[in-house]
């Protein structure tokens, strides 16, 4: 098919990783243009990428040579970023989480709704070869009624605790976990949370909102029992693990080891671990770009929708509200982060 010419809204970590992969592993790309919110924000991986810098989003945006959107801003702009590239007609990636607020979720659903643009959140895990295979067993009744799931993140290190905004470890890392855990439990719906979440790697950033430590029960409409848990100090590597158990059987999904290889002497076993998100799940980040691409040149339905991401958003937010009050909420009461 023809390449899809993609352009990129921001320049920071991941932002610059999507673009890189857009560029280097995405045949079914062509990466057109990078933008940032900051002045010159863009110019060293415009450079580097030999692709031209835009001098703002909105130029981006509507420029004519760009047909989709890669939405790699802070989340707090994601929602207004999704109305504004649909405004303009064009195909729309958003990294996770999509709003802020469940009515910002809503108003940009709704924007790319009233467009008739494909919407696509980066939920990467759903891409991933081993969750694939996992998600297939369940779906083909390998596991029997789902009646447990666990979902584990923990990230190899936390090297500015003080930098970290308030509930992040619920919008920003956790919100991959809701995913996982509604897309594996298929058909049903959350319906109430319990969270608890500390500050226990960094203690002395609790008092500024700090929270590295977390986990969640999270019961569905189906009986299922879901636990999702996150920590930011993985002394040992990047570790994103889950498990469905049912009626009928079980499967476990996921580890840290960056090969399989094992080398073992008198100290013990040892073997390499990956290091961070886009080392482990470098295959996922690409192969939802391919599927993203797929979605605009056939005009097919994205494989991870608006509403899939107000449903992690939905028990995300639950989990703020769990935390403040101290109890077992309802999923889906207004709540912002």
């Amino acid at each position: 098919m023809t390449p899809v010419r993609i352009g990129v809204i921001g320049t920071g970590r991941i932002g610059t990783f999507h673009a890189q992969t857009l560029a280097r592993r995405v045949p079914e790309a062509d990466l057109a243009g990078v933008a940032d919110a900051r002045p010159s924000g863009a110019t060293a991986l415009a450079a580097e990428l030999g692709v031209r810098e835009f001098e703002t989003p909105s130029a981006l945006i509507t420029s004519p040579v760009v047909d989709a959107i890669v939405i790699a801003a802070t989340s707090t702009a994601h929602a207004d970023l999704v109305v504004e590239v649909a405004a303009a007609g064009k195909a729309i990636f958003c990294e996770k989480p999509m709003a802020m607020t469940l009515a910002d979720a809503d108003r940009a659903i709704a924007a790319a709704e009233a467009s008739g643009v494909p919407l696509q959140v980066g939920f990467n895990r759903r891409f991933a070869a081993d969750f694939i295979a996992a998600k297939a067993v369940v779906d083909g009744g390998g596991v029997g009624q789902p009646q447990l799931l666990r979902s584990v993140t923990r990230d190899p290190g936390l090297a500015n605790p003080g930098g970290v905004p308030p509930w992040t470890i619920f919008t920003q890392t956790l919100i991959h976990d809701f995913d996982l855990l509604n897309w594996m439990n298929s058909g049903a719906k959350a319906v109430e949370v319990s969270a608890m979440a500390d500050a226990l790697v960094a203690p002395d950033f609790k008092e500024g909102g700090l929270l590295d430590t977390a986990v969640v029960t999270i019961r569905y409409d189906n009986g299922a029992i879901a636990v999702a848990e996150a920590n930011f100090s993985a002394t040992y590597g990047y570790d994103v693990r889950a498990e469905v158990f049912g009626s009928g059987g079980m499967v476990t999904i996921g580890s840290p080891r960056q090969v399989t290889m094992e080398h073992w002497d008198g100290q013990g076993v040892h073997g390499l671990t990956a290091r961070g998100d886009t080392e482990l799940l470098g295959d996922a980040y690409a192969g939802e770009f391919s599927s993203f691409c797929a979605a605009v040149a056939n005009g097919s339905a994205p494989v991870v929708t608006g509403a899939d991401a107000k449903a992690a958003l939905a028990i995300a937010l639950a989990c703020v509200n769990s935390v403040t009050t101290g109890g077992t909420v309802r999923v889906g009461a207004e709540a912002s982060a």
